[in-house]
């Protein structure tokens, strides 16, 4: 009796090991053929993969409505066309296996068996089917895709763990721009301020400095101190998001409140719950009028 449970325990155990085996294969293989693979448009990340009791099986990032949308790899059109639920939606077939999928898009810019190169547009990005606003709504496929998305593997994956709101780049293959190159830039002015703004930042209660950490991304930073990601660019003379461990940040202590926009929200109900006018909102935002909002966006909503 002793030998037959130990025997069970025994076979238990490999099995167990062979599952992990499998799915760190599956995760690993996952990567192979998509090094190389550019991010397919600009925006904020507004949901992952898994959601909806698991059953979202892509990433959406919402953007600009009629922003380019890119082929994150040379492939051929397998499907281009109209759905109730995806919109204008169009699917790709890479030689490496894989099937990735665009949806909700404005215009479709790339028809069914039409060859397609890497970084090519093949639409823009819009709020066709069931959307809820302007954003693409992207999937990945390692196999081919069928009705129950099987085969979906999350795209962080391939590109990278993001985090809701965070700004991402289109046509690279790391969209939030964190690039560990600290040791070859140490000692170059540009990772820090001039020595006279710390030394301002240091006597005006207005100002402190924070150091980047690694694993620190420009969104979690503005969240540490409530201030918005625009005001750190800004206050920073940033070019984009790109920010390396070691890298001194001046982090404006006297500030306007920050919005976070929800589903639904518009400007003109915002203005109303702060007692601004939308004037405001859009002058402080640097938004036009008619300018769409997402969920997830951060907003100055008061100048103090």
């Amino acid at each position: 009796m002793v030998d037959y449970i130990r025997r069970v325990l025994i076979v238990g155990l490999l099995a167990l090991c062979v599952s992990l085996l499998f799915l760190s294969g599956r995760a690993a293989h996952a990567e192979e053929g998509t090094s190389s693979w550019l991010f397919p448009t600009d925006g904020y990340i507004t949901d992952h993969f898994g959601t909806r009791g698991g059953k979202h099986k892509g990433i959406d990032i919402g953007g600009k409505h009629g922003s380019p949308v890119f082929s994150v790899d040379d492939g051929v059109v397998s499907k281009s066309y109209y759905s109730s639920s995806y919109g204008h939606v169009i699917f790709i077939k890479h030689s490496n296996g894989y099937e990735t999928v665009y949806g909700h898009l404005n215009e479709r810019e790339a028809e069914e068996g039409q060859a397609v190169k890497k970084g090519q547009q093949i639409g823009t990005l819009g709020n066709t089917g069931r959307s809820t606003g302007p954003h693409l709504h992207f999937e990945i496929h390692q196999g081919d895709w069928n009705i129950d998305k099987n085969n979906a593997i999350d795209p962080y994956i391939v590109f990278g763990e993001g985090e809701t709101g965070q700004t991402v780049f289109a046509k690279k293959h790391d969209p939030y721009q964190v690039r560990e190159v600290a040791l070859k830039l140490a000692g170059s002015e540009s990772l820090h301020p001039s020595d006279s703004a710390v030394s301002e930042g240091k006597e005006e209660a207005e100002q402190r400095i924070h150091t980047v950490q690694s694993g620190d991304t420009l969104w979690s930073i503005a969240q540490t101190y409530e201030v918005s990601t625009v005001e750190v660019i800004k206050q920073n003379e940033l070019r984009d998001s790109t920010i390396i461990p070691g890298q001194q940040l001046v982090i404006a202590d006297k500030r306007g409140k920050v919005h976070l926009v929800k589903q639904g929200e518009t400007l003109f109900g915002i203005a109303r719950q702060y007692n601004v006018s939308v004037e405001d909102l859009t002058g402080w935002n640097g938004l036009g009028k008619n300018e769409p909002i997402l969920p997830a966006q951060e907003l100055v909503v008061q100048i103090e």
